[in-house]
């Protein structure tokens, strides 16, 4: 039974999901009510005329820090019981295909967008139950890595794809990366698709295409091939 994954992003650049999240896969899931996505502006939560969100860190340094009390307000207005709250942060445990499938299982998904030098600390350690990473580098802007998480997770859930069986050839799929792909014509500019893609023997592309994933994983990434044969034709 298909169900609604809720989405809800913390953010000052709340438009940068709005617009993400309106096209494509992600759009489609959403008008068939397989995924609910929404983007809320942190400014919301701020208090006073300025509606100040972020200040300067204790014991000086560059930046500016996100201010705790409208982080906490805002999670604890829209969490529940099942909420599960992330934080987007660079020194998080690194993102894969193994946590996203994980996290296709939850119900509702509460991603706090970092900015500047980060959140306040106090948020971390009281309000966060995960910190997540999508590669070792720093954004300028937090909200591209939730959109990354949504996308990611999204195409794990229940009726989201057209073809739930096109995620098994996917890359990272039991450590390898995918296969070549090919379509008409089948020459071009002298240049030919490979004959057995051609015979209509199914047995022979299928392990046409394992031996091209496990050439291409050994090559690009030996450290998925850890646990994985290696052996070529």
């Amino acid at each position: 039974m298909n169900y609604t994954m809720r989405f809800d992003v913390l953010s000052l650049f709340p438009g940068t999901i709005e617009a993400f999240a309106g096209h494509s896969i992600l759009g489609k899931a959403s008008d068939r009510g397989l995924i609910e996505v929404n983007s809320h502006d942190l400014r919301d939560w701020s208090k006073g005329k300025h509606r100040e969100t972020d200040d300067r860190p204790f014991g000086g340094g560059a930046g500016m820090v996100l201010k705790p009390e409208p982080l906490f307000d805002a999670v604890e207005e829209i969490s529940t019981s099942a909420s599960t709250v992330i934080y987007m942060a660079p020194d998080g445990e690194p993102f894969n295909s193994e946590v996203a499938k994980e996290l296709a299982t939850s119900s509702h998904l509460i991603l706090i967008s970092g900015h500047y030098e980060g959140i306040d600390q106090r948020v971390r350690d009281h309000l966060v139950h995960r910190e997540i990473s999508i590669g070792d580098y720093v954004l300028t802007n937090g909200s591209l890595a939730a959109g990354v998480l949504i996308d990611a997770v999204s195409r794990h859930i229940p009726g989201v794809l057209g073809d739930h069986e096109s995620l098994l050839d996917e890359s990272f799929e039991d450590n390898l990366l995918s296969f070549p792909q090919y379509t008409r014509p089948a020459e071009f500019r002298g240049l030919n698709v490979p004959e057995v893609l051609l015979s209509g023997n199914h047995e022979e592309i299928a392990q046409w295409r394992h031996q091209q994933r496990l050439n291409k994983t050994c090559t690009i990434r030996p450290d998925l091939s850890t646990n994985t044969q290696t052996t070529r034709n």
